[in-house]
């Protein structure tokens, strides 16, 4: 169980203001994408032995774009409608709901270094199995505070799970050394 825990949650703003909360994952994603060096996170994805049903390198920029606009828009309608409520409980469980969210997106932001950047696919691979339990429990939350919150998550956990299956899966076929052979010793 979780609380809100106003140093681990991201300001009102963020949830408040529709277009803040549709942009800041969108911007903060599409950042990290970009501070991780596309081409060579290409040159390496392409270089790894993959899993079978693996998708082409371009499909994730378009996919994960999407899946921030839309938790975006979920955070700013849960919050919304949690904390207008006259129902003190369902304020409160819109408040868990934003540290939750803080949380994931946290840990949703920070996969992509561990992995590409720090060729670390084991921590990356415990980033991402914490990131889809978290996202899970923000779904339960945030569907008793609104049902269409709810259900808009189920596609970001769908892609979490096959996300998972993709980190664990080429972390075993490369037996868990992700580094570029250019920098090996």
């Amino acid at each position: 169980m979780t609380t809100y825990i106003p140093s681990l949650t991201l300001p009102n703003l963020a949830f408040e203001n529709t277009a803040v909360s549709i942009l800041l994952p969108v911007i903060a994603g599409a950042g990290i994408g970009y501070a991780t060096r596309p081409t060579e996170t290409q040159n390496t994805y392409r270089a790894l032995r993959q899993p079978p049903l693996n998708p082409p390198a371009w499909l994730f920029g378009p996919v994960w774009t999407s899946l921030y606009a839309t938790m975006g828009y979920v955070a700013h309608r849960a919050w919304t409608a949690g904390t207008t409520s006259a129902n003190p409980a369902t304020v409160s469980l819109a408040k868990q709901g934003a540290t939750l969210y803080t949380i994931q997106l946290g840990l949703n932001l920070i996969w992509m270094p561990l992995f590409f950047r720090l060729n670390r696919p084991i921590a990356a691979a415990f980033d991402i199995l914490a990131l889809g339990g978290t996202v899970s429990y923000l779904t339960y939350i945030w569907g008793q505070v609104d049902e269409t919150s709810g259900w808009l998550l189920a596609p970001y956990l769908g892609w979490l799970g096959f996300a998972s299956y993709l980190c664990v899966g080429v972390g075993y076929l490369n037996n868990w050394d992700i580094t570029p052979p250019s920098k090996r010793d």
